[in-house]
């Protein structure tokens, strides 16, 4: 549960982190012409979120915790479409709303689920979590600005939208049935472990790529 929870986190975060690297560049182009002052009161749009968390959290407490990623997992890959609409006019606004809402869902969600996994460790479950989370985030971030600069915003929304189908996979396998199925299949359990742990290699090893490119 604790690696299924953390590897939505991490690709939550990555969709999240995706849209606010490469929003700035679309708002201060040749479409929208926007003033750095401008760009940062969308920020407020952000403010959304706080909505979804205290819907989410009320639907944790009542056990709903399967419906509500469900719902934000599928909200997260639906806001990509507005998203690439609103690379000409102001459809961006809801897809950057209901971003905000599907990833605040995802996380508020997942923290319910490990934390009531065993209550007496858990700040070491915190740490396992939150490390996996904010590299999904600087792996978004990086791959954000790559795929900008070579596909232009399109190519941003389809990085976008791969990320949220990867989440949406993710649930799925980690579902009970699934576990269990995977508990009696030794040879696939240590495969997903295997299949793990060099999906986060990869991303350190990109961005330690990525930081020796930029100091170069």
């Amino acid at each position: 549960m604790l690696r299924t929870c953390a590897a939505i986190g991490m690709l939550a975060f990555a969709c999240f982190s995706v849209l606010w690297t490469s929003l700035a560049f679309l708002l201060s182009g040749s479409d929208y012409h926007w003033s750095d002052g401008e760009i940062g009161l969308l920020g407020l749009a952000g403010a959304a979120g706080a909505i979804a968390a205290q819907l989410a959290g009320r639907l944790a407490d009542r056990g709903r915790t399967a419906l509500t990623t469900v719902i934000s997992a599928l909200v997260l890959l639906g806001s990509w479409g507005l998203l690439a609409l609103g690379e000409h006019h102001l459809a961006l606004i809801a897809g950057i709303v209901l971003l905000d809402l599907a990833h605040q869902g995802v996380h508020i969600t997942n923290q319910s689920l490990i934390y009531a996994l065993r209550p007496e460790v858990r700040g070491r479950i915190t740490s396992a979590y939150m490390t996996c989370y904010f590299a999904g985030g600087a792996i978004g971030s990086a791959l954000a600005g790559v795929v900008h600069a070579r596909a232009g915003w399109l190519g941003v929304c389809a990085l976008g939208a791969g990320l949220a189908v990867a989440l949406c996979l993710v649930w799925a396998v980690g579902t009970t049935r699934f576990r269990e199925w995977r508990r009696r299949q030794t040879a696939l359990r240590d495969l997903w472990a295997v299949a793990s742990a060099a999906l986060m290699a990869t991303g350190l090893l990109a961005l330690i790529a990525l930081a020796l490119r930029l100091a170069s």
